[in-house]
């Protein structure tokens, strides 16, 4: 797992903007399955936000749930999806240098 692109061995010697280039580019090369794997889980994170917004009615808590569900987002999706596109940048980087 890579909480960071800087862990990706690959981009380490990478500028953030240019590590954020490489990621999109290898993300564009996600296979249909983890493409919908990636999606799956966004939805699966996504979606206790907006339930815990419609309990708000019922229970004020309910929105503190939300609002931290919602900042974990990133913590769950983001080292998923480093993941999967880690394998496809030396495919992105080789296809930059030609």
């Amino acid at each position: 797992m890579y909480f960071s692109t800087r862990q990706i061995p690959a981009l380490k010697s990478y500028s953030l903007a240019q590590r954020m280039q490489i990621i999109n580019s290898a993300a564009k090369m996600l296979t249909v399955p983890e493409k919908t794997l990636l999606n799956v889980l966004k939805l699966l994170v996504i979606v206790p936000v907006f339930v815990f917004i419609i309990r708000t009615s019922a229970n004020w808590h309910s929105l503190l749930w939300a609002f931290l569900v919602f900042l974990l987002y990133p913590l769950i999706i983001k080292p998923i999806q480093y993941s999967l596109c880690a394998k496809y940048v030396p495919r992105v980087l080789s296809k930059e240098r030609k």
